[in-house]
């Protein structure tokens, strides 16, 4: 049996009369594939709706050890310099905040919330930044006092900050731990991501309608226009689509805390692995939850592990096939066939499936049974 290294995760989810994810027109988004044009959810829409399921039993945010993350411009605004206002002079928090949003956002950012890139810090970050504004306003008896302190501050900030995230389990949160995070004013801020995921596609051509609605006046019944006050139009799709997520369980293990602990760190990305097999089978993407309750539990879910390069099976659909489960795992399996005979790479293999055919070699089982044996994987790791 080969090490694991990397953990591959295959669905197919099938929604109805829904607008998941939309482009800045407010149509769905859309891909060209094969010489077809189908429905789309792009994979930030996606992973961000299995880090918001804050409410979920196998929410990440529930595993012990784990840490919460920001995603905003407005970070030191919001988290650093408001909470000191009502505690410390306006003007010498004022002079603190300009070289707060410079250490952060890069040397543009004190001009204000639109020369900011929108970034995500964990919690761990967020508070030590906080207490060392606070520290500055306590020890700044005016404008001038703080302006210098600060300044002499920014100087040993970077310094200062890769200690912290050196020496603090999970600095950028989970999220960043997950799925990565870029930072343009500080590259050492960066966090290689461990889960790779791609845009979900549909395995047939795009179903769309063009949906004409009307809202209602309650006081206007007895108009000629039988009350109808606003009239528009929506697009709503259909769709079987295939998803593809990776993981590099020894990237993951690093990013919980491995070259620190590599024994917690383990087991908590097992933790991690067996919520996440959860959160990607149960956990619908999607906008007009009150109009359309898009809601959709995988009706296919393939788990492969290996030590070679993963490879998506979305090869298997390059040729449009019949919005059918069936007919899709009959494809999916067709195409896994070809690869094990062409590679012989020798992945194992776990599927649940509410197809009525069943692929070779592969019997069913229960997402319980898939998540625990997911999890069990990340103990043999390379």
């Amino acid at each position: 049996m080969p090490a694991t290294r990397f953990l591959q995760i295959h669905t197919l989810h099938s929604y109805t009369a829904a607008l998941l994810n939309r482009d800045d027109s407010g149509l769905a988004k859309r891909l060209p594939y094969g010489g077809v044009l189908r429905t789309r959810i792009s994979s930030q829409c996606l992973k961000r709706h299995w880090r918001k399921a804050e409410n979920d039993p196998h929410s990440l945010l529930a595993i012990d050890g784990s840490k919460q993350a920001y995603r905003s411009r407005e970070l030191v605004t919001r988290m650093i310099i408001e909470p000191l206002k009502e505690k410390y002079p306006i003007e010498v928090i004022d002079a603190l905040e300009p070289e707060f949003q410079k250490a952060v956002y890069g040397d543009k950012a004190d001009k204000g919330k639109q020369s900011r890139q929108t970034l995500l810090f964990g919690a761990p970050e967020i508070r030590w930044l906080a207490a060392e504004a606070e520290k500055l306003a306590s020890q700044s008896e005016n404008a001038k006092a703080a302006k210098e302190a600060v300044s002499t501050w920014a100087k040993s900030f970077k310094e200062n900050i890769k200690v912290l995230r050196e020496t603090t389990a999970l600095p950028g949160g989970f999220a960043a731990a997950l799925f990565g995070r870029m930072v343009t004013s500080d590259p050492a801020a960066n966090i290689e991501a461990p889960v790779h995921v791609a845009h979900a596609f549909t395995v047939h051509a795009a179903e769309t309608e063009s949906d004409y609605f009307t809202a209602m006046d309650d006081l206007k019944e007895d108009a000629d226009d039988g009350g109808a006050d606003t009239i528009q139009e929506t697009e709503l799709t259909s769709g079987l689509f295939y998803g593809y997520v990776v993981v590099d369980i020894p990237g993951l293990i690093k990013n919980c805390g491995g070259d620190a602990d590599k024994d917690s760190a383990r087991k908590l990305a097992a933790r991690v692995v067996h919520n996440l097999i959860y959160l990607i089978a149960e956990v619908s993407p999607g906008a007009k939850l009150g109009s359309t309750a898009p809601y959709d539990r995988a009706s296919f879910l393939l788990l492969e592990t290996g030590d070679r390069q993963p490879r998506s099976l979305a090869g298997a659909f390059r040729k449009a096939v019949e919005p059918d489960l069936d007919r899709a795992v009959e494809a999916l399996g067709k195409h896994l066939s070809g690869l094990d005979q062409a590679y012989s790479t020798g992945e194992t293999r776990k599927c649940l499936s509410l197809a009525s055919i069943e692929l070779p070699g592969l019997a069913k089982a229960s997402l319980p049974d898939l998540a625990t044996w997911a999890a069990g994987q990340v103990g043999e790791a390379v």
